[in-house]
């Protein structure tokens, strides 16, 4: 299947490693130029070399509000063209509702909340009709996991924000996605898992509970977000698509 996407140009925030790179990497590899952004230059140049001459690197901070600018600038002046976003932020730290302090809540309102809409608005301001705004979420928009308090507060408000923005910019024909990733095996993931004390029973607990017996991969990952942004899905908007094995069976 044609994903369409031969030299349409993206940014993809948070793309120095996890999801995001993995997301950048097949959107290259099905003929998409990227921009990558990650908080470190060295990272984020690194990753842009990895994945070849249709990628260049940015190094920005989603809380920083010149960020979104630039980065569409830089689509613009490296590939001449501007058809999407995927905003993908790390995890904010793990916490209970008692634990997390409030520079906690604040640092990662700005980057995961604040941050991705500032982007976004910076994106519909500029995309055409043809254009898409993708957003990296959770399952927590649907329901919390233990120990990761910020991110179940956040990550559903952001979901909605994604929702309210497809109905504004549907007339435009710009589309509006999300993705829910679960249990995909990142070293953010590893990292959640290993705050258990025992990481090997953490693992395999949570496989128990996935219909498909086992955590996905980075690339499983980064095809369906290919095609989510791709024109090939250009008739889905608004959507809030968990990338979970099955884990939440519904809507």
């Amino acid at each position: 299947m044609d994903l369409e996407l031969k030299d349409r140009v993206y940014v993809v925030t948070g793309a120095s490693r996890g999801l995001g790179f993995a997301s950048a990497r097949r959107l290259t590899e099905e003929g998409a130029k990227v921009v990558v952004s990650g908080r470190d230059a060295k990272t984020a140049a690194d990753a842009a070399a990895e994945l070849g001459p249709n990628a260049v690197a940015v190094a920005a901070d989603n809380a920083d509000p010149a960020a979104a600018g630039r980065l569409i600038a830089a689509a613009r002046a490296h590939f001449g063209r501007f058809d999407g976003v995927l905003i993908s932020v790390g995890g904010p730290p793990p916490g209970s509702a008692a634990d997390n302090t409030d520079e906690q809540w604040q640092a990662a309102f700005d980057s995961v909340f604040l941050g991705a809409v500032r982007l976004a608005r910076a994106a519909a301001a500029e995309l055409s009709e043809g254009g898409v705004i993708g957003f990296v979420l959770s399952g927590s928009v649907h329901e919390p996991i233990p120990g990761l308090t910020i991110s179940n507060g956040l990550r559903p408000g952001l979901a909605g924000f994604a929702k309210s923005l497809a109905d504004d910019l549907g007339p435009r024909g710009i589309r509006v996605v999300g993705l829910l990733p679960a249990r995909v095996d990142t070293d953010r993931v590893r990292e959640l898992d290993a705050l258990s004390g025992d990481s090997d029973a953490a693992r395999a607990a949570n496989e128990s509970r996935i219909p498909l017996g086992r955590y996905g991969t980075p690339d499983e990952f980064g095809k369906v977000a290919a095609f989510l942004l791709s024109p090939a899905a250009s008739y889905l908007t608004g959507v809030m698509l968990p990338v979970d094995g099955g884990t939440r069976r519904g809507f």
